[in-house]
């Protein structure tokens, strides 16, 4: 089967003056001395433009830290992709968001940690939501398509029909509630962030009160998370189906953690065409198929669906890329899952680590 890739998420920095607590990038980032230049991105704006590719995604790190963002809007849209800036909004103002709309920016997704200031500020491990309100207030008087991307947890989930409320005051046209997926730093946190089966419950009935309460007037997503699911989730739609992602450096990946799995060289798109990596590398191909798949995967009739979970969690928590998704009930490794929410739901609050950007 041949697969077509649909969206193309650029890392164009792991620059970041936040340092969440949740960050989901590797916890080794790469340097700015590393970072592709204006030019090899244009380059592969165009080559995916040519595979196929419909959406373009801009973020890192911190995508307003690098000053030819507006540089590579303009290339994207020369490549005619659509472009979507996803944002915590330090480093813009209004020029500069006139710019970046004027070189052909479609949509901003901008990030908030909380409805109220202190704790966002303490989860973002620096001030920045006093900013965030401002710039939100900016593109809200644009005409650009806008979305509020909230990430909740244990320690923010009691407020959360405040931040829908907030959402629905700020002129965005979507609201995305992610509870924390946990990869990179989050994993590192994991036990002080995970929310309790309660809060948890609680939060469901809240979003879909609010759904039906805004229906026509505000989309909202909802993601969950994946320890308490019964079956995982259809990581990336499939491993090298429809998503491609490249890092800082050129380093194309088909998801934002795949680097952890050993044993996987991924081609750099600065060495590589990048069609010859996402059709013939072996790492796009290593689980692409369903020939990796062990049981129970190989003859559950949800492999076609979820593709056996997710290849990175897979071996964050089992230690092996290639066995099913531990947060999946069937699995023969699920009791990890099992512990930790035991663990989890024991009481208590725990401490967490701060994300170090490595400039």
């Amino acid at each position: 089967m041949k697969y077509t890739p649909r969206a193309l998420i650029a890392e164009v920095t792991h620059r970041c003056p936040l340092h969440c607590v949740y960050c989901s990038n590797p916890l080794e980032m790469q340097r700015r001395s590393d970072e592709l230049s204006t030019g090899d991105w244009a380059t592969i704006f165009e080559q995916a433009s040519g595979m196929g590719v419909v959406q373009l995604h801009l973020t890192g790190g911190e995508p307003l830290s690098r000053t030819d963002l507006t540089e590579l809007v303009r290339a994207g849209r020369e490549a005619h992709l659509y472009l979507n800036l996803i944002t915590s909004g330090v480093g813009l103002d209004e020029p500069r968001l006139d710019a970046l709309i004027d070189a052909g920016l479609d949509h901003i997704q901008l990030s908030f940690q909380d409805a109220e200031e202190a704790p966002a500020n303490e989860f973002a491990g620096t001030r920045s939501h006093a900013f965030k309100l401002r710039v939100a207030g900016m593109i809200r008087q644009r005409r650009i398509a806008f979305t509020i991307n909230i990430v909740i947890h244990r320690r923010n989930i009691r407020r959360l029909e405040e931040m829908i409320a907030f959402a629905e005051q700020s002129g965005a046209q979507r609201l995305e509630i992610a509870h924390v997926q946990y990869y990179g730093w989050a994993l590192r946190n994991r036990d002080a962030l995970l929310p309790t089966r309660e809060q948890l419950d609680r939060s469901v009935e809240i979003v879909d009160a609010a759904r039906e309460r805004l229906q026509g007037r505000l989309r909202i997503d909802f993601v969950l998370p994946d320890y308490y699911a019964k079956f995982p989730k259809p990581c990336m739609n499939g491993w090298g189906h429809q998503q491609m992602l490249i890092d800082p450096a050129g380093r194309v990946l088909p998801c934002h953690a795949a680097s952890v799995i050993p044993g996987l060289e991924f081609s750099s798109a600065r060495e590589r065409p990048l069609r010859w990596i996402w059709e013939e590398s072996p790492a796009f191909n290593r689980f692409r198929d369903e020939s990796w798949m062990p049981e129970p995967c190989r003859s559950c009739d949800r492999r076609t669906r979820d593709f056996g979970g997710c290849r990175c969690q897979a071996f964050l928590l089992a230690g092996d890329a290639a066995t099913t998704d531990p947060v999946c009930t069937l699995a023969p490794m699920h009791t990890i899952v099992e512990e930790t929410l035991q663990r989890v739901n024991g009481g208590g609050d725990r401490s967490w680590v701060y994300r170090i950007d490595p400039r």
